[in-house]
């Protein structure tokens, strides 16, 4: 094999910084993954959250790298009251990669894990690897190295002929490591207050309007425990980092994992904070007293609606009785909680709204963050009901915002009717970003939703 030396650079395109910046995660799981098994290997990231489209030309032809890896995050805001599409933007980073240099282009990230042929046939990359890529784009750049791509490559999207090919994905790592690149990790703590990191991978759910599964498998994958507590460690001891965000897509499964997972963070008898995505299902009060011993203070509950009814045709897996009872344990133990709503989605009439206003009087102390309708992706079942009532068409490559909005919905008098419930309703256009920076500027840390509350 070829050891001279090869040139990586990472290009975390995301720009979108609301209520804060998010760490490039995904980005810092490859390159370390990367450096321990190609050691002659020289990787830089560039985040477009740090610098700008001048400075990315002048790395481009200063660096000269061997090989490009893009990062796509999301494809819009997902707020339907904006409506932003990021496609141009990252479109503008594609154009200034051809004009510089020569060296294969590679996509990835969460975006494309989702639209991985409507992405390629829009970016025109040299190839593209949907879906975890760790090791995948080891074993790809080694096949790069020796001057024979091996187009068997799990995940791999390429072109052969005028057919663009998505191969399948059959196997999963567990126990990837992860180091944090200096630059950017002082960054995003300063400016977001938290830095992000995964305990498994996989979500066994099926909401209607989910990307989840499509990025990251339905199969859960639980990372090594032992491997998170010595990330945590890092973070704290060379990096004065104390509150960190678990971006699994809900913490709350594999409560064996999560249990031995919290019993090792509590004996390790670190100082660290942090937060996660849950389910209000799954959670009983002896694991929310454990979690909150070993420094879980923040929850983000994905609950979408307080109407039985309407969690059905989303495809919940708990009931609106389960939501209020596990709302009480986190106020008995002490644990901030909101609740993310969706408003209007499939299926959702003037009488479940009602409901769910009615039923959020049962829970106190919290915060609900509306969204009206649901973003319609391909490959949902979300989708299918969208096309099936004519929504949308099988052309329709759904990269610009598409929502399914339920009919017959006043939805002129949501806000009032949500102000009359005596809880605190965050809607998608109220400006948050402002009071969390102000927030941010006075050197407060971790989430700060909790602030909002009335």
């Amino acid at each position: 094999m070829n050891t001279a030396p090869k040139k990586l650079l990472f290009v975390s395109a995301n720009r979108y910084a609301n209520p804060y910046p998010v760490y490039p995660l995904g980005i810092s799981y490859l390159s370390t993954y990367l450096l321990e098994r190609l050691p002659h290997y020289q990787i830089r990231i560039f985040d477009f959250n740090l610098d700008s489209p001048e400075a990315f030309r002048l790395t481009l032809r200063e660096y000269l790298p061997d090989y490009i890896g893009l990062s796509l995050r999301n494809v819009d805001d997902v707020n339907f009251y904006s409506q932003e599409s990021f496609i141009n933007g990252y479109k503008m980073i594609v154009d200034m990669v051809r004009e510089t240099t020569k060296a294969p282009l590679i996509i990835g990230g969460s975006a494309f894990s989702i639209y991985p042929r409507e992405l390629f046939s829009f970016f025109h990359p040299d190839y593209g690897i949907h879906g975890e890529g760790e090791e995948s784009l080891y074993k790809f750049l080694l096949s790069l190295d020796s001057g024979t791509p091996d187009l068997t490559t799990d995940g791999l999207v390429y072109l052969e002929g005028e057919e663009i090919r998505v191969n399948g994905r059959k196997q999963f790592i567990k126990t990837p490591d992860l180091n944090f690149d200096t630059g950017l990790l002082e960054f995003y703590w300063d400016k977001a207050g938290m830095v992000n990191v995964q305990t498994k991978r996989g979500c066994p759910y099926n909401c209607i309007y989910c990307t989840y599964p499509l990025i990251k498998g339905h199969n859960v994958r639980t990372l090594d425990p032992e491997k998170i507590v010595s990330t945590l460690r890092q973070l704290y001891e060379k990096h004065q980092v104390n509150y960190v965000f678990f971006t699994d897509s809900v913490f709350n499964i594999s409560n064996n994992f999560n249990v031995e997972l919290a019993n090792k963070m509590i004996a390790s008898e670190l100082p660290m904070h942090w937060g996660a995505y849950f389910s209000p299902h799954n959670l009983t009060f002896e694991n929310l007293k454990l979690f909150a011993k070993a420094g879980l203070t923040h929850i983000e509950f994905g609950t979408e609606s307080l109407s039985d009814t309407t969690l059905k045709k989303y495809g919940k897996h708990f009931d609106v009785d389960e939501v209020v009872r596990v709302s009480d344990y986190c106020n008995q133990a002490g644990v901030y909680f909101c609740h993310f709503m969706i408003i209007g989605g499939y299926g959702e009439t003037e009488e479940t709204i009602n409901e769910s206003f009615e039923n959020s009087k049962r829970i106190e102390n919290t915060v609900f963050f509306p969204f009206i309708g649901m973003r319609i992706y391909p490959g949902t079942v979300l989708h299918k009901i969208a096309l099936e009532q004519g929504i949308v068409h099988a052309t329709d490559n759904l990269l610009e915002p598409v929502y399914y909005i339920a009919p017959d919905i006043n939805y002129d008098t949501l806000k009032e009717r949500a102000d009359q419930t005596g809880r605190r309703w965050v809607f998608a256009n109220e400006d948050v970003a402002t009071a969390m920076n102000r927030m941010r500027q006075r050197k407060r840390k971790g989430s700060l939703w909790h602030h909002l509350k009335k």
